[in-house]
């Protein structure tokens, strides 16, 4: 069953044909990238990114905006313990065009990447006044339909059968479960926080109305994520939900599961 780790020993030609299919299809067409090649034959505003060293059990493929210098779409995959799935790390989705809040450094501009309890306050109010979640700097360009299928299709070319991840936050958890991701790990933690976000409940009476915990965000996925990023599950005592700890979720190729730990959720 092939690795990612193989797949890195493979010639250049033969690692970019089969990572080459990663790459949403809008993507490509919106950028002026060669689907086949990985290039952008106009030289135009964008530079791509494949790091898959031989020696190598993870790859990434970056798709950056040359004016900029950021992302409009990453992705990092890695052999996961079970031969005959793909782990995958990180993805990462902006829409250029949308105004970038700095909610990825702190307040004196250090990057957060790896440093999650520094936070830049008046960055991610302004970033949620606008309708992004906690974790995003830009607008995405709701491409999750398409990203998973190009993972499909990357799997059946090389002959991995289930897709394994961690989802960092809760929104993309539900976002998850809304494209057929069971859980692996944390289905109880997940279940208990809709519970206690029901009226009258420990979640609930944390929603002061303070700027990450409007009384309202019990009703929304955006809401409740905020809410817990500003860390109301860490001041209630639960034997169930005593901290956030991301869940580890997976799908098999090609299958969409039935999962909803939260009914009637809307974003």
């Amino acid at each position: 069953m092939p690795r990612i780790s193989q797949l890195n020993k493979l010639p250049d030609e033969e690692k970019r044909n089969l990572y080459r299919l990663l790459v949403p299809p809008t993507v490509c067409k919106r950028f002026d990238i060669d689907p086949k090649m990985l290039q952008n034959p106009n030289s135009g505003c964008v530079f791509i990114d494949l790091v898959c060293p031989a020696d190598s059990m993870e790859a990434s493929l970056d798709i950056k905006h040359e004016e900029n210098k950021d992302s409009i779409f990453y992705i990092e995959l890695s052999d996961s313990n079970d031969y005959t799935q793909l782990q995958w790390d990180f993805i990462n989705v902006n829409d250029p065009e949308c105004v970038k809040y700095a909610t990825d450094v702190d307040a004196k501009g250090k990057s957060r990447w790896l440093n999650w309890h520094s936070r830049n306050l008046p960055e991610e109010l302004r970033a949620m006044e606008i309708g992004l979640a906690p974790g995003q700097t830009r607008c995405g360009m709701r491409l999750m339909k398409e990203i998973n299928q190009c993972l499909d299709d990357f799997c059946r070319a090389v002959g991995l059968k289930s897709i394994l991840l961690e989802a960092l936050f809760y929104h993309t958890a539900i976002q998850f479960e809304r494209h057929g991701y069971r859980y692996f790990r944390g289905i109880k933690m997940m279940r208990r926080i809709n519970e206690l976000f029901q009226p009258g409940r420990a979640f609930h009476q944390k929603l002061d109305g303070s700027d990450f915990r409007k009384p309202e965000f019990a009703n929304s996925i955006r809401g409740r994520s905020w809410a817990i990023h500003d860390g109301v599950i860490e001041e209630v005592d639960d034997h169930i939900a005593d901290m956030w700890e991301p869940p580890v979720m997976y799908r098999m190729v090609g299958e969409r599961h039935e999962m909803n730990t939260f009914p009637e959720g809307v974003f």
